[in-house]
């Protein structure tokens, strides 16, 4: 009976570097790095953060071209609640929330998952959200040049919550459109259909 075995792979020369990174931060916090508690933290903060960062190492356009498919469908097409998880690049503190995509086809569809896998392309990078939602935004529409593209992002951001102002409700919201969801009625509909609870 063969035992659960995790598997990670990461580049050892960044790992270690990461690594020894963390050591001094923690070291300079003042901390005691070789305490039972904190001994092995340095090496798992770094593998954190490889994982956190491994959109850079990922191509939203290779992702997409990847899953498209001929077909005569020119409606709105709309994934919503795609969750997302991210670090600010100002403070590299987790910014969460959910992103709703939508598009409409110009003969060609991509699979479905490929839109939730391509806001984890960018949102696993250092960001901030509205360079997220427009990278989003042109990603898709490079690559399926579709007659319009809405992306709407709704997050809360920590930086926000537990520093500074310490607001614990607020939420931010960006977007970003193109083609016919520039149109007030097209985008109108967009709004309503992501706000609406259709189960």
């Amino acid at each position: 009976m063969k035992k659960y075995q995790k598997i990670e792979q990461f580049d050892p020369a960044s790992l270690e570097l990461v690594k020894n990174s963390y050591r001094e931060m923690l070291i300079a916090l003042g901390e005691d790095v070789n305490r039972n508690g904190l001994e092995k933290t340095p090496e798992r903060a770094a593998k954190a953060m490889h994982f956190l960062t491994q959109g850079y190492e990922m191509d939203a356009q290779e992702i997409l071209r990847g899953a498209l498919f001929d077909e005569n469908h020119n409606q709105m097409v709309i994934v919503k609640d795609i969750e997302l998880f991210s670090l600010c690049e100002h403070h590299m503190l987790p910014f969460y929330g959910r992103a709703h995509i939508a598009y409409i086809p110009n003969g060609k569809i991509v699979g479905l998952s490929k839109l939730a896998r391509v806001v984890d392309v960018f949102a696993r990078r250092l960001q901030v959200q509205e360079r997220l939602t427009i990278q989003v935004r042109d990603a898709l529409q490079d690559a399926l040049s579709p007659l319009g593209v809405a992306v709407v992002i709704e997050a809360k951001h920590l930086c926000m919550m537990m520093r500074g102002v310490s607001k614990q409700n607020s939420v931010t919201t960006t977007s970003a459109f193109t083609g016919q969801f520039e149109q007030q009625t097209t985008r109108n509909e967009f709004i309503n259909l992501i706000s609406a609870k259709l189960s």
